[in-house]
């Protein structure tokens, strides 16, 4: 569910019509709804009743200092797995003492930085790490907190570069390997056994997953419990969103309307299924969603530049590149694409929807049916709230986006479009070539 709609023929943000949003702000901008984040984070916080649960938001899906802030004050830690992203949970006010770090390349300035930052725990990836992690705990006179990512070797039935609960994925210890793991991390004098962790992939689809590697680990919990006395369990992200007929998924009828066999998994149902074996473990329960909180909450927004005729093929050419939104050339990704002004009078047309950047790849949708646009008209890209600005570049020395966060019928520039000058601040040209 979001809150991205048709006001008549007009797309809408909340009570914000997106074409002022692109004639005020120019394009390419991201739009974020506030009301959708908070939905987002409210249904999952409840998802698991009686269970003391904890949302540790993962920013690497968009790590906006107005969204973290949003997302602190309706109560979430974060989940971050760099040092720049911790210091971004500070500068946004977030709770670092709640928040926890994950990650399997952390670097001993990421460890430092956060044990004076105080975090809740370390997520470890090996066992190096944990020697690591305890080597600088000792040089601080610290003791660190840490649970060991278990991989229970479960697909995820995934795209197969967002996995990460297989075997032969880089993620987490071996769940055979995980008795001695943890025996090992007791002997350490400067760490303390806190909890378990898991994570299998990003955009699951069906709760059947989460519940094979939950029911896989229960066990091992278990034993934890009474040998090291740990205190959380953390079932990592993963829940998916819809991507296709994403603007329909918005209401309520059209999820209603499927079978149940067919509808997207929500947070009622992931809490439902994992309820029954949470709940008598008596343990806190940590979820680290990124995409599911912005993915829905956030649209791009792009100007056409020409409608080209071609050989057999015709191409609506925007603004906006594979630079800005690198999902759809990185990971084959979908994203539905939707004019700002809707006018059911026009044809619609087979089009390439591509970008200005000089290689193929630059290309969002092939033999996509839109609307016909003109030169200067708008689109939108839906649920590209998730991994959208995060993962910009400047490809084709393109300056990184703008965006912008809704609120009603309000709305305020949170990032300002990037200009020359700060894409070129840190260049020198030395001396000898002057």
């Amino acid at each position: 569910m979001h809150r991205f709609l048709y006001a008549g023929s007009s797309l809408h943000c909340e009570s914000v019509d997106l074409a002022a949003v692109a004639r005020l702000y120019g394009t390419p901008t991201y739009v974020y709804s506030s009301g959708t984040i908070e939905d987002n984070y409210r249904r999952l916080a409840n998802s698991l009743e009686g269970v003391d649960v904890q949302v540790c938001y993962a920013l690497k899906a968009n790590s906006n200092l107005a969204l973290l802030r949003l997302l602190s004050n309706l109560g979430a830690a974060f989940d971050f797995v760099s040092g720049g992203e911790l210091r971004r949970v500070q500068a946004a006010g977030g709770k670092a003492d709640r928040s926890v770090f994950a990650g399997v390349g952390k670097t001993e300035a990421d460890i430092r930085l956060a044990l004076e930052a105080g975090i809740f725990a370390f997520h470890v990836e090996s066992e190096p790490e944990l020697a690591r992690i305890n080597h600088v705990a000792g040089q601080l006179g610290r003791k660190a907190p840490v649970a060991i990512r278990i991989n229970p070797d479960v697909d995820a039935r995934t795209h197969a570069k967002i996995t990460t609960g297989k075997s032969e994925n880089k993620f987490g210890i071996p769940l055979k390997f995980a008795p001695a793991a943890y025996a090992a991390a007791a002997k350490f004098p400067n760490l303390e056994v806190k909890g378990l962790q898991m994570h299998i992939g990003s955009q699951l689809t069906s709760v059947g997953p989460f519940v094979e590697a939950v029911e896989k680990l229960l066990p091992l919990a278990q034993q934890l419990q009474r040998d090291h006395g740990i205190t959380y369990f953390s079932l990592g992200g993963g829940i998916g969103v819809v991507y296709q007929d994403a603007l329909a998924s918005g209401a309520a009828a059209w999820w209603e309307a499927l079978p149940v066999d067919q509808r997207p998994i929500t947070p009622e149902a992931y809490g439902a299924a994992l309820k029954p074996l949470l709940g008598p473990l008596g343990l806190k329960i940590l979820l680290e969603p990124g995409r599911f909180m912005v993915a829905n909450a956030g649209v791009l927004l792009a100007r056409v530049e020409y409608l080209k005729r071609g050989q057999g093929r015709d191409f609506l050419i925007l603004d906006t590149a594979m630079n800005d939104l690198v999902r759809p050339a990185m990971y084959d990704a979908y994203h539905e694409i939707v004019p700002l002004q809707r006018d059911t009078s026009r044809r619609a047309l087979k089009v390439d929807v591509v970008g200005p950047i000089c290689e193929s790849s630059d290309c969002f949708a092939k033999n996509r049916m839109v609307q016909e646009l003109g030169e200067g008209e708008y689109v939108a890209f839906l649920s590209a709230g998730a991994y959208g600005f995060a993962m910009a570049s400047r490809y084709n020395a393109r300056p990184l986006p703008a965006e912008v966060l809704v609120r009603g019928s309000n709305f305020e520039l949170v990032t300002a479009r990037e200009s020359f000058e700060q894409m070129t601040a840190g260049e020198r040209i030395p001396a000898w070539l002057k």
